[in-house]
């Protein structure tokens, strides 16, 4: 077994001990440590790397994690979108200008049911950046008027100072790429492996998940689904399903609201906000799992499907080439699963 030791500097200035292994099936090493509040494992064959040892790779690794925090934690305050939020200028990067704009095409594409700009009403429910007593009816109609992508005007060129303008004037509404970023993050790692020749990989980030190739033991990468229960806070000690991934390259996300809620006066508000309502979504949906293209669409996908619900997702997602998923929801207490025709059950 070979292990290194290394500083990753993610989301605030968090140090922790990464660690390289040797696997059984090519030149595979499984690289791990904390990212975004959580951890991050990237399991990578590296046989096709000429002139890099495993070090500088994970070195690499971290400076790609470090610029993403630079660039769009929300939590970090000297980042390019605390900055932004807070109405700096701001010199924009290649990652900020591709963070807006895949947010802005899964904006239209879930037809304004994932909306990276409505970060004022993510704080006002406290799931945000900031927390605050819940709001009135008056104060949620008050911030809806002051958010959304469809209020915003592109004009982003990496290089150059941000130039969004908000349409007839008034505040730019503040972003919050929460339900996104950490599939991002995934896509990102990833396009700094395959410029390496990296092949087979699983980039697991948060739980958001980027993989292709073959795993360690030379076949198809296999995924497990935590049972979306109460109590169930440990990822992976509860596995309510397993997926074997398609041939390919693909992203992997589950969204789920059972481990993720408030409560008040007796009432649990989900942390899932539907910003074209301003309110939590009440579904009967306990989680879902969505396999896209990239891990950034899979994540927003998964927040799509919370958001809209069983009914809406399974249709979305059935007719959509590219996209698979399962939804664990509940009816009357039972416990149920859907999953799309491609979606491969263990």
């Amino acid at each position: 077994m070979k292990s290194i030791k290394a500083h990753s500097f993610f989301l605030g200035v968090v140090i922790c001990i990464s660690c390289a292994t040797a696997c059984s099936h090519g030149d595979y090493y499984a690289i791990s440590g904390f990212a975004q509040g959580g951890t991050y494992i990237v399991k990578a064959d590296l046989s096709p790397v000429r002139g890099l040892g495993v070090n500088e790779v994970r070195a690499g690794i971290d400076s790609v994690l470090l610029v993403i925090d630079n660039t769009l934690s929300g939590y970090n305050k000297g980042s390019d979108l605390s900055r932004f939020n807070n109405g700096e200028e701001i010199e924009v990067n290649e990652v900020f200008s591709g963070m807006y704009r895949r947010a802005r095409e899964i904006w239209e594409y879930t037809e304004g049911a994932v909306d990276c700009a409505a970060g004022p009403l993510f704080d006002a429910w406290g799931f945000g950046f900031t927390g605050e007593e819940f709001p009135s009816d008056e104060k949620v109609r008050s911030i809806l008027s002051g958010c959304g992508m469809g209020r915003l005007e592109e004009e982003l060129t990496s290089g150059k100072p941000a130039g969004l303008v908000a349409r007839e004037g008034g505040p730019l509404p503040r972003l919050n790429y929460n339900a996104v970023a950490q599939g991002y993050s995934c896509d990102l790692v990833a396009e700094y492996l395959k410029g390496l020749g990296v092949e087979s990989m699983m980039i697991n980030i948060g739980g958001e998940i980027f993989c292709s190739g073959d795993n360690p033991s030379g076949r198809r990468w296999t995924i497990g689904i935590d049972r979306p229960e109460e109590g169930n806070m440990v990822s992976g000690e509860k596995i309510e399903a397993v997926f074997h991934i398609p041939e390919g390259s693909y992203g992997v996300v589950t969204s789920g609201n059972y481990r993720k809620f408030h409560e008040k006066d007796g009432r649990r508000y989900s942390h899932t906000i539907d910003p074209r309502t301003g309110y939590p979504a009440e579904r009967s949906i306990l989680s879902a799992t969505i396999l896209a293209p990239d891990a950034t669409l899979a994540d927003g996908l998964a927040t799509f499907a919370m958001v809209v619900g069983v009914e809406e997702a399974s249709e979305f997602i059935s007719r959509e080439e590219g996209i698979e998923g399962c939804l664990i929801y509940d009816e009357d207490g039972e416990m149920k699963i859907w999953t799309s025709e491609g979606f491969l059950l263990d």
